[in-house]
């Protein structure tokens, strides 16, 4: 597969393909969206709401959830607000989330099967990391997203005057619904 999109990559090069893609690294609607990482959304979601290449900053992770306040999704979209004039911040969860209901147990017994030894997953654990709350997913999409926006909104380092929503968006229709 990848010498493929290697092949390709040369082509989408070779006849300058990349020309109506180029855009400034500053998003046009001060808008970032955390999202998740679902094949569904990729194009999905930039249609349904309007979007275009150059308008926001996409952050997308698993669950398109924040479980930390301090995971890499958090310093993203700080970045965003600080560094590249984000104004505004939407998290976006959907529904049929393969997060959804996601156990943690069973994450790591997948682990055990494809050889990683119990001790590598044990010193993880012993090292601080609660491997178990960190392969978790949830319950309820909505309870996920409404969790993502309190942690953004409630961050110590979050300026007050960002605005933060949520949505669950419908991956078979797009319809946006707001999460209160």
């Amino acid at each position: 597969m990848i010498e493929k999109i290697l092949e390709h990559n040369q082509a989408f090069f070779a006849n300058k393909s990349y020309i109506p893609y180029q855009t400034g690294k500053y998003p046009s609607k001060k808008l970032a969206i955390l999202t998740c990482m679902d094949t569904r959304l990729t194009e999905l979601l930039p249609a349904a709401l309007g979007l275009r290449g150059g308008n926001v900053k996409m952050i997308k992770n698993a669950g398109g959830m924040i479980s930390d306040p301090f995971e890499t999704s958090v310093r993203s979209l700080l970045i965003a607000v600080l560094e590249l004039g984000v104004e505004e911040i939407m998290v976006i969860g959907h529904t049929d989330c393969g997060v959804c209901g996601m156990e943690s147990k069973t994450l790591i017994r997948h682990l055990t099967e494809r050889g990683i030894s119990p001790a590598a997953i044990s010193g993880i654990t012993y090292n601080g990391i609660d491997l178990y709350h960190w392969l978790t997913g949830f319950d309820q999409v909505e309870d996920s997203v409404r969790s993502s926006v309190d942690i953004l909104q409630n961050h110590p380092l979050m300026p007050s005057d960002v605005s933060i929503y949520g949505f669950v968006i419908d991956t078979q229709t797009g319809k946006l619904n707001p999460v209160d």
